[in-house]
């Protein structure tokens, strides 16, 4: 292995290290991240439409009732795992309301949400924005997202409590002792522009996703998935059994299920997006429950929208090295053998078709491989082909800030990794097309 090489893995290793990572003697077999176009080696994809026993899926009806399932049973027994099915009882407390929020575009309403009778088990606290000028109307649609740091970041208000969750650290978003402080009050509206969504009549909810599960390797055991071994009278975790990314999913659905109880927005209507991290989970929340009605992945990267097969940017070693937690304990058995799984992230795009779905990337993201997120939406025409709704229609990618495709919507942002108002504007008008008719 080249220096050039070697050192980003030692990088991802010790940061997976301080990070609390399990580190394996697979992960050592890595051949480094490739930032060279010409080194990726060719690959074949796995045809979405070609079912286990060899044919081919020629119906809608064939492919939802047998290789829709075989898809999403792969992905949980070799990726993000399997999900149990837990005893929910939604209970919802509104803790307050503001009814001139975002100077008063909105009106706001934070509600803790519960799913079971033990005060101690996980609850999330979703913050709902609902358009003013839109509720008297009918029923808004929904933006949903996971976010960082805490309600409070979105805004600077210091009528939004702090969340008291752990938090990874970062002295730049005023994270202390895995605290948030009052620094971190606003430090990610950049990335929420909420008067840009409300005055389009879009409601936003939100949550901080260390509601469900904290962020590191122990996480599971104050989260979710600590809590569903403890209703199983379980201690151990199969292989096979859910990771973070599932646990994250698996709170975006909790908060689906309040918004379909709350008459002021129209759960029919719900985008989940993301970015990064929590694109990865959307993109499998909106696999797994097709009450979402739209997708969206912003620079969600390996394990995410980008192809593993094409060896550019993150790889699966590094990505597991990085945050081995967020997976299925199964995937590490891939770590440099991306070619025999029987999936690749174009299968998991293909399970939200017909449904509306937009990936994005960035020109400066090389770790996510732009290209590879891409081509990873192209390669799910064939199954949106099935359904006659038009997707991306090429396989050119398009230059920076020309945004293309029709019910698969792609853009190249200009910058880094990030999501911005851009991305987000052009989201707004993908939801335009979708969300109205």
């Amino acid at each position: 292995m080249k220096l050039s090489q070697l050192v980003p893995v030692l990088v991802a290793l010790v940061g997976a290290l301080l990070n609390g990572a399990t580190l394996h003697a697979a992960d050592s077999t890595s051949q480094g991240r490739n930032y060279d176009e010409s080194k990726v080696a060719p690959y074949t994809l796995p045809d979405p439409l070609l079912a286990r026993d060899g044919h081919r899926i020629t119906t809608t009806n064939e492919w939802r009732t047998l290789r829709r399932g075989e898809i999403l049973q792969d992905f949980r027994d070799l990726m993000y795992g399997h999900t149990p099915k837990l005893p929910i009882k939604l209970r919802t407390e509104t803790t307050s309301t503001r009814k001139d929020a975002v100077g008063g575009l909105a009106t706001r309403t934070l509600v803790t949400l519960r799913f079971f009778d033990d005060p101690t088990a996980p609850s999330i606290q979703l913050m709902l924005y609902v358009p003013n000028n839109h509720a008297a109307k009918k029923p808004a649609p929904v933006f949903l997202g996971l976010n960082y740091f805490g309600n409070a970041s979105l805004e600077k208000d210091p009528a939004i409590p702090l969340s008291d969750r752990w938090m990874r650290p970062s002295a730049d978003m005023g994270i202390l002792n895995n605290r948030a402080t009052e620094t971190t009050r606003g430090v990610h509206d950049s990335r929420w522009p909420l008067e840009l969504a409300l005055q389009r009549g879009y409601a936003v909810a939100t949550f901080y996703y260390g509601d469900v599960e904290p962020d590191h390797l122990e996480g599971w055991r104050d989260g979710i998935r600590g809590y569903a071994l403890k209703l199983a009278n379980r201690t151990e975790r199969p292989p096979d059994e859910w990771g973070a990314l599932g646990a994250w999913a698996w709170g975006l659905s909790r908060a689906l299920d309040y918004l379909e109880t709350n008459p002021a927005v129209d759960a029919h209507r719900v985008a989940v997006l993301g970015h990064s991290r929590h694109g990865k989970a959307a993109l499998w929340a909106g696999a797994q429950d097709e009450r979402f009605a739209l997708v969206i992945s912003n620079n969600s990267g390996e394990g995410g929208a980008s192809l593993a097969r094409r060896n550019f940017g993150e790889n699966i070693a590094y990505s597991i090295a990085h945050a081995s937690w967020r997976y299925s304990d199964k995937f590490r058995d891939y770590i440099d053998r991306p070619n025999d799984l029987p999936f690749d992230q174009h299968t998991l795009l293909a399970l939200i078709a017909p449904r509306p779905l937009y990936v994005a990337s960035a020109t400066a993201d090389a770790l996510a491989d732009p290209k590879g997120e891409f081509l990873s939406a192209a390669h799910a025409e064939s199954v949106y082909k099935l359904f006659n709704r038009p997707a991306l229609g090429t396989f050119d990618w398009p230059k920076p800030d020309h945004p293309i495709g029709d019910t698969v919507g792609y853009h190249l942002r200009t910058g880094d990794h990030n999501i911005t108002r851009y991305d987000w504007e052009q989201y707004l008008t993908f939801a335009d097309r979708h969300l109205t008719r």
